[in-house]
């Protein structure tokens, strides 16, 4: 089953990087580089897993994710980020995983799921 994944990273390289290894292993990728790209790319058609970064040039991962909510879209999610995420966060929005970066690129395809 080719499942449908959107990476939301703002780093052109390594958006690239992590699209290239799903791709490679039959996913379905879409990305975005901003909250305003995700936003519109996941309320459109959603998803089966998200991978969203927090610090985006437009704002923030929890932004997308506050959007999401208010169209009672829900996906299981990965977060990644440089920054610390504080705990009250997490108890938020309970993403599947997070990934403080750096992390090795198979730990965030251990998270990735795959159905068939």
């Amino acid at each position: 089953m080719v499942r449908t994944i959107v990476v939301v990273e703002h780093a052109p390289a390594f958006r690239r990087l992590i699209v290239r290894n799903l791709e490679a292993r039959g996913h379905t990728v879409r990305h975005a580089g901003s909250t305003a790209a995700a936003g519109d790319t996941m309320l459109r058609q959603p998803p089966d897993q998200l991978i969203l970064d927090i610090n985006l040039p437009d704002g923030s991962g929890w932004d997308v994710l506050r959007k999401l909510q208010l169209h009672e879209v829900e996906l299981p999610t990965i977060i990644i980020s440089a920054s610390r995420i504080s705990p009250s966060l997490l108890d938020e929005f309970r993403p599947m995983a997070y990934l403080p970066k750096p992390f090795d690129l198979d730990a965030l395809l251990e998270f990735v799921r795959d159905d068939s």
